[in-house]
Parts: structure tokens; C-alpha cells; sequence
């Protein structure tokens, strides 16, 4: 059974205390933008310092429901956090917001998702200062969503890049935004800012939408527009830039070596943009920039960078949260007491997913009491957190209905768009001679081997099962055989010999490196004269280190809505139309541009 909604007298009651607020203060009625204003003071007046702490903080919290989750999620919280449920865990803490994961079973389906939802919205307006939650979500889209079917999943950030479209793109964080307002999501830590300059990125790749810092910025400006449109808040990141990093943030601590020159005009463009078109927030990244700050401190705790150039320079007020400070990138210098504390003196509003709250939240607080942070510091961010919410209307409606669930979310014109924009991303690399599309043979025989690697929420299966029933719905015969992204000896012999008597071999290849046995995989069904046809089913640089296939596909990612838009091309169903958002280079020589930015083939 659905958990409904409270009743709309108590949603009411919400306007009308604002209204009244506001008449208190100033004796006459005022507009509700002004009874939100008037509202936000009313209750950053009432807030304990402890209420003040709580608020800063977002989240974490095992479960589907916020009062009754499975006993393992219980046991998970208490282990965690040192409580049983979210209703809990905002009674304890006053938390500000709640992120919600797959992992942490919060994102079964969404009518799951909406109970879960307003039960944290009823516990926070049990509080003794009743105060909305702000829910945020990592649904990036591609390869990062953490909300999957029915919701629509659109086409990821370097496919969008691909595609080139800013009404596209605009339109997809629309309709994101939108199935995730529906839900009581109203904050996604999306669009991806980073431009992605560095082939060997381990963290970011295509959640970036590409390497023209100019092209970047006018897709994060329509991403932005798209999803404040759907009146989410969208979260640029990751300030002031992660697009050039060999090391990955959660395991270590990146060094960006860009001059201020270079950042300015390499990584500041897309932060710049998200600012022109009304960002709500930015998210911070673990990275030292040395030319920004030479102390040796992650962005998230320099202030140099998140005042002086965020807030001074670039001239942003809006809200600043830090990426997840359980990350090893933040915790490498200090300690987990300190980060926090460190955070809110760079200039951080929020203060993300910490790996101790308990260490993390009585840290701000002593750090209050004993005047290395004052109160007026907390209420800047305080201030700017609340008239965040209140601008998305969650002092005046902070629930949500199944109505409107069934109403809005993975219907059939959501789904049809993500269709025809993904059909405009996959990007045609190689064509020998004229192969594809494959509809030109005569009742061809597929067989599909590759990389599976672990789904992503916009997934229904592996991609080798994936591609191979896109292409029996089109009317080829297809078998899947997944050979994984590391194949053995064996599964390479396998997949040879499945090749016999076959007309065409499909390898979905997934970041092929210089020592990856994919390579062999592929070089092997070559030389068994059978045709064979690769799809980069992640970042496009496979098509340097892979030989002899008579077609080379890019899909950005291994989604189903970017998989069949690949298959649809294959098929000729779909004419290539996505271009490079990225060059490639040669394997054996990185000075080398094999395919560049813009770079794709069409049909004859």
C-alpha cells in the first residue's frame, strides 16, 4: 500500500504561517515571495544553535520508509549513525537535507521514493522549529543515476555533448527534473561542470559533457535552465574544476598543475555560465589547484578559492555544498573533526554525507562555542539554505501526492524524448568500406560479446543482453555472450568459437587500456574473418586501441535509452549524427589527434 500524503489543511497551514508572519512583523499583507522572506527570518530566530548546526548538514540514511525501514537497514543505521530511521535521525541531528542512494536502499520505485519523502518532510516539520528538508540526489544520468525504471533515464553528459543541442539538453533536465520534483527530490547534484581535458580521468570522463570549455559551458548554462525550469535546484560541479585529474577524488587527493591563466580559460567557463543562467548551488571538489591556493588545501576547505574566487570573483551568493566529505580526497590532510569546521571558514554552506556525523556535527558545535566560528558565520549559510527552500516552495508545499507520481513520472512522451535526443548522441568512428548499417545484409546472424560491467540505475540488464534483444527487435537473430571487461583466456576461445557461422560479431568495449585483454577479445574474432563491429559502451578513447573492426560505434554509456540509440544506428534505423565532444588520440603517441573534437561519420 502507498503512503499518501498529509492532508492539504496541514500543507496550508504552512502558507498561512508565513502570511501571518509576515503581517506581524510589518502589520499588512505581503506577497509570498516577501512572506518567504519574512518566513525564512521567523524561523532562523527560533532555531537553537543546535537546530543551527543540524541544518547544514545533508545526509546519509539506510531504508526505504523514513520510520519503518527493513531490519537490516536498522541495523545499518545504528552501526552508521547511531540511529534506527530517518525520522530518527532528523530528530537527533536537525539535519538540513537527506541524499539519497540505490546502495542505501532509498530508490526502490517511485512511489516508494515519495513515501519516503514526505515521512522525512513529516519529521521535519515535527521539529520543535519545523523546518522542510532539502532531498537531494547524485541523477546525473548515463553512468551515474541513482533513481532508475519506471523514472525516464536520459541520455548521460558527454552523449548530450555529442549531440551538441542546447534544446535537448535543456529539455532533458526539464523532464529530469520534473520525474524528480514529482518524487520529493528537489535538489540534484547535476549538471557536471568539469571539463574533461584528460583521456586517463578515472572519476569524471563522460560525466563531463566534453573538452571545449566554450561548448561545456553553453550545455551546463541549458542543463541548468532545464532543470530550475522543473524549480529543482541543480548543483553545478565540481568547483573550481575536475576535469584534469589522473587520480580519483574518493581514493585520493588530486593536484590540477593549471596556471591561473589556464584555469580561467580552461575550468572557469561552465562554473561561469552556471552562474549567468541563476545556478542554486555548487558543489566543491576535493582537487589542489596550486596557482589558486598554494597551501596544499582541497578546494573544499581553501577559502581563497570558495570565497575569494567563488563567492568575491566570480560574484556567486547562492548556496555552496561540499562533495561527500566520507571521500579520501578531504580526509587526507586533516582530520574528520576538522574538515567540517575547516569548510564552513572557506565559505561551504552544506556539508555533505561526512563519514561520522556525530565526529562532524559536535565538531561545528564546539567550534561555535569556543569562537573559532561565530553564529552570524552559520546564519550566512543558515540564511542561504532556507531561502533555497523556500524559492523551491517547501515551506508552502513540501509534499507530494501518488496523483502526481502517476501523473508525471516515465510516461510515454518522457520516454519518446529520451529517445530521439539519445538518437542524436551515438557517434560513427570507423566505417570500412561502407559496412554499416548491417540492414544492407540479408537475414543476419549477431553475436554480442563484451563488457558488462555493473549496471547503472537506467539499465535492465547487462549490456551484451542489452544490445543483443535491441537487435532481435529489429528483426536479427542475436545471441549475447558476455566475455567481461578483463576476458580470460578461455572466454576469449569461447567467444571465437561462438563466432562460427555467424554474419557479424558486435564487442561492446568498455575503457580499453593498453594492457586490457579486450584488446586480445577483439583481435582474435578479426582474425576469424567474421565481420566485427565495436561499440565504446563508456569513454570513446577504446577506438584508439582497438584494430581491424570494419565499424567503431561510441555510446558514452551502457544505459538502455544510449545502448538502443547505438543499435538503432547499427541497424540504420537511426542515421549517425553525434560528433566527438573529445579528441582522441593515439595510444602510442598522446601528441597525436587520430579523431578530433567535432569528428564523426555519416551514411553515404
Amino acid at each position: 500500500m502507498h503512503h499518501r500524503a498529509p492532508s492539504p489543511s496541514r500543507r496550508t497551514v504552512l502558507t498561512v504561517t508565513a502570511a501571518a508572519a509576515a503581517a506581524a512583523v510589518t502589520g499588512v499583507t505581503v506577497p509570498v515571495a516577501h512572506a518567504d522572506e519574512v518566513k525564512v527570518a521567523d524561523v532562523l530566530s527560533r532555531m537553537s544553535l543546535e537546530e543551527k548546526v543540524g541544518q547544514l548538514f545533508v545526509m546519509r540514511v539506510y531504508g526505504h520508509s523514513a520510520t519503518a525501514p527493513d531490519q537490516a537497514d536498522i541495523d545499518a543505521n545504528l552501526k552508521d549513525i547511531g540511529v534506527r530511521t530517518a525520522a530518527e535521525l532528523i530528530e537527533r541531528y536537525h539535519v538540513g537535507g537527506i541524499i539519497y542512494f540505490a546502495w542505501a536502499h532509498n530508490t526502490r520505485d517511485p512511489h516508494q521514493i515519495a513515501a519516503l519523502s514526505n515521512g522525512i518532510q513529516q519529521a521535519g516539520l515535527a521539529q520543535p522549529t519545523p523546518v522542510p528538508l532539502l532531498i537531494s540526489v547524485d541523477q546525473e544520468h548515463g553512468v551515474v543515476a541513482r533513481v532508475g525504471k519506471p523514472a525516464t533515464l536520459m541520455p548521460g553528459a558527454m552523449a548530450l555533448g555529442a549531440g551538441g543541442s542546447l534544446s535537448d539538453a535543456r529539455k532533458a533536465g526539464q523532464i529530469a527534473g520534473t520525474e524528480l520534483g514529482a518524487i520529493g527530490i528537489r535538489q540534484d547534484y547535476a549538471p557536471v561542470a568539469d571539463v574533461n581535458v584528460n583521456p586517463a580521468n578515472p572519476v569524471i570522463g563522460v560525466r563531463s559533457f566534453g573538452a571545449d570549455p566554450t561548448a561545456v559551458a553553453a550545455l551546463v548554462s541549458a542543463q541548468v535552465k532545464g532543470y530550475q525550469q522543473a524549480r529543482i535546484a541543480a548543483t553545478a560541479k565540481h568547483f573550481p574544476g575536475h576535469g584534469d585529474t589522473a587520480v580519483d577524488s574518493h581514493t585520493g587527493l588530486p593536484v590540477i598543475n593549471h596556471t591561473r591563466e589556464q584555469w580561467s580559460e580552461l575550468d572557469a567557463p561552465p562554473f561561469r555560465a552556471a552562474i549567468a543562467a541563476g545556478i542554486d548551488a555548487i558543489m566543491t571538489a576535493h582537487i589542489v589547484v596550486p596557482a589558486l591556493d598554494p597551501s596544499g588545501d582541497p578546494a573544499t576547505l581553501s577559502r581563497p578559492i570558495l570565497t575569494g574566487i567563488l563567492r568575491e570573483e566570480l560574484g556567486y551568493d547562492g548556496v555552496v555544498v561540499t562533495d561527500s566529505l566520507s571521500m579520501e580526497g578531504v580526509r587526507t590532510k586533516y582530520g574528520d573533526e576538522r574538515v567540517p569546521v575547516l569548510a564552513l571558514k572557506a565559505g561551504a554552506d552544506q556539508l555533505l554525507n561526512p563519514p561520522d556525523l556525530a565526529v562532524a556535527w559536535n565538531a561545528v558545535l564546539a567550534a561555535v562555542k569556543n569562537g573559532e566560528l561565530t553564529e552570524a558565520r552559520l546564519d550566512e549559510s543558515i540564511l542561504r539554505i532556507l531561502r533555497l527552500k523556500a524559492k523551491l516552495g517547501l515551506f508552502r508545499e513540501p509534499f507530494v501526492t501518488d496523483a502526481e507520481v502517476d501523473r508525471v513520472v516515465g510516461t510515454a512522451a518522457h520516454l519518446a524524448h529520451a529517445d530521439r535526443i539519445a538518437g542524436a548522441t551515438t557517434t560513427l568512428l570507423v566505417n570500412e568500406g561502407g559496412f554499416l548499417p548491417v540492414s544492407r545484409l540479408s537475414h543476419p546472424k549477431v553475436l554480442v560479446v563484451g563488457a558488462d560491467p555493473a549496471s547503472p540505475s537506467g539499465t535492465t540488464g547487462p549490456p551484451t543482453a542489452t544490445i543483443a534483444g535491441a537487435l532481435t527487435e529489429l528483426g536479427f537473430t542475436a545471441t549475447a555472450l558476455s566475455t567481461g571487461s578483463a576476458p580470460t583466456a578461455a572466454r576469449i576461445e569461447e567467444a571465437v568459437t561462438a563466432a562460427a557461422g555467424q554474419d557479424l560479431v558486435v564487442v561492446g568495449t568498455y575503457n580499453v587500456s593498453a594492457t586490457s585483454t579486450q584488446r586480445t577479445l577483439v583481435a582474435r574474432l578479426v582474425a576469424t574473418g567474421v565481420p566485427v563491429v565495436t561499440i565504446a559502451i563508456r569513454n570513446p578513447y577504446d577506438v584508439a586501441r582497438t584494430t581491424g573492426q570494419r565499424a567503431a560505434l561510441a555510446s558514452y554509456s551502457w544505459t538502455d535509452v544510449e545502448l538502443r540509440a547505438a543499435v538503432r544506428v547499427l541497424a540504420g534505423q537511426d542515421r549517425p549524427r553525434g560528433r566527438l565532444p573529445v579528441p582522441v588520440q593515439s595510444a602510442d603517441d598522446p601528441t597525436r589527434v587520430l579523431y578530433p573534437v567535432g569528428y564523426g561519420l555519416s551514411y553515404a
